[in-house]
This record gives structure tokens, sequence and C-alpha cells, in this order.
């Protein structure tokens, strides 16, 4: 088994962490704002890169992921993997990708699905991209914090793949508002509501995740407003000038509730915009 560093302690890195630690696996942990409660803290990424044979980055965009290689580069050499976990686009990966490869590290793309309850239950789900021999190797420590790891294919395509399934989710967490706004409005109670969805077509992981959110109207986030609208931004500019309407749509959703101030809260709060009167 490899050791693993993990680089971005954010709602998911926090846990896995705690999860490699569980396992015996990790030799460090960084993030930006100090968290030396981690198991496995350092003072610095580049720390971190020295110290761990796999480094795994899981910050908020590629910014983020580009100042990190930046400051680990140095640390860098055969022998060392650098696990991309970020959500980023397909450009970013290629451009990170030939970063690291000239150090004489590897690069894999770990991208991955599921929020905060699935990382704590391990059951992560990971999307990759790269070298299959690479992937075998490092899969071993992927299955300490997943559930499900599919390889897609190029780093690329493994990034594509990711923003699609976002897509996807902002998309049916759109529908799911609007359906439940409606119901409300008519006099139909959340237990009809939902006990009558579990034995529809349209039941789905996203509504079993988000009814008990949806009820309480608790908008603690799993996956924040502006994580999911970061991701949509990323989406849109990979488009090449096609037309994608859901896409836009569920981007215009997330792009009022940040401007609302619902940044920090998860992305079901776009209910609150549901239902209002037409300007």
């Amino acid at each position: 088994m490899k050791t693993i560093g993990v680089i971005g302690l954010g709602i998911i890195g926090e846990v896995w962490a705690k999860n490699y630690a569980a396992a015996g696996a990790l030799v460090a942990s960084w993030n930006r704002t100090p968290k030396p409660h981690v198991a496995g803290w350092k003072d610095s990424a580049a720390e971190v890169a020295a110290a761990a044979e796999v480094i795994q980055i899981v910050v908020a965009d590629p910014p983020a992921v580009e100042s990190v290689l930046g400051q680990i580069a140095p640390q860098l050499r055969p022998g060392k993997v650098v696990l991309q976990s970020s959500t980023i686009d397909a450009a970013s990966s290629a451009r990170f990708e030939a970063l690291v490869e000239k150090t004489g590290a590897r690069y894999v793309a770990a991208l991955f699905t599921g929020s905060k309850p699935a990382a704590e239950q391990r059951q992560t789900v990971f999307y990759l991209g790269g070298d299959r021999a690479l992937i075998a190797e490092i899969e071993p420590l992927l299955a300490l914090i997943s559930s499900k790891r599919f390889v897609i294919g190029t780093n690329e395509q493994a990034c594509t793949f990711k923003l699609a399934m976002n897509l996807n989710i902002a998309a049916q967490m759109q529908g799911l508002a609007e359906a439940l706004t409606m119901a409300r409005r008519a006099g139909i109670s959340d237990d009809v509501f939902f006990k009558a969805l579990s034995q529809n077509v349209s039941y789905s992981g996203l509504v079993k995740l988000k009814e008990p959110k949806l009820r309480a109207a608790d908008f603690v986030p799993q996956f924040s407003v502006k994580h999911m609208h970061k991701d949509l931004r990323l989406a849109a500019a990979g488009a090449a000038g096609l037309k994608y309407p859901a896409l836009e749509a569920a981007r215009d959703a997330l792009r009022e509730a940040e401007a609302r101030g619902m940044s920090d809260e998860d992305y079901s709060a776009v209910i609150k915009l549901v239902g209002e009167e037409k300007s």
C-alpha cells in the first residue's frame, strides 16, 4: 500500500483524510486555512508532497489546483503520483498533467461523486482517467475511501464526465424543487408528495438524499451552491458553442442563489427561488 497525503481539507477532503488515517495510509495533510486537528497535519503543501508517495489534491477550482502544483513541484520526482480530485475542466487537467510529468512524477485524474454523507460512509464513487497501469497501482488506496471506481478514459474524458454528471444532478435538483413547490402550493403535504414520488419512475438517489433537507428547509451544505455553480460554469465554458438549455437554466438558478447570499448553503437551496411571482 502506498502512502498518501491530502491537500485540501474542505467538506470532503477532511473526511477522506480521517478515513485514510484510520486505515494507516495517511502520512500528511494540509489546507490553505490551517486545520492542525486533522491527522498528519503539515505546515505547507510542499511538506505533504515530500512526505507522501501519492498526493491527492481536492481544492476548489483550476486556479487553486495550479497554486498547489506550484507549491509542490520542487518535491515531485519519479516515484511520486499526483491524484487530482478537484472538479476542473478538461483543458486545465491536460495542462496540469504536463506540468506534473515534467518533474518525473505521474498524474491521474480521480474525479468523484458523492457528498459528505457518502464520504463519511466510504461510499464515494471515483471517475478515473489516465494510464491504466497507474490507475491499478493507486486503486487500493482509493478503495479505502470509496465504494466504486470507474475508469472513464483519458484524464480529460474523466473531467468532462464529472461535469456532465454534475449537470445532470443540478438539472434534477431544479426539477425536484419546482415539482415540490408546485405540490405544496396546491396544498399537497410533503408526506404525500414523497411517498407517491417514491413509486414514480423519476424517483432517484438525489430525491432520497435531499428529501430530509427539503422537508426541514435544512441548507447546511453537503455540496454548496458556489461549488455547483462553479462546476456548471466550467461545463458551459467547454460547450464549444453548442446549446445545452438545461445547463443554462440550472446555471442561471445557481447564479441567482449566489447573488442572494446563498453561496455557502447546500445547492438544494435553489428551492427558495422557486414559486416567486414573475417580475
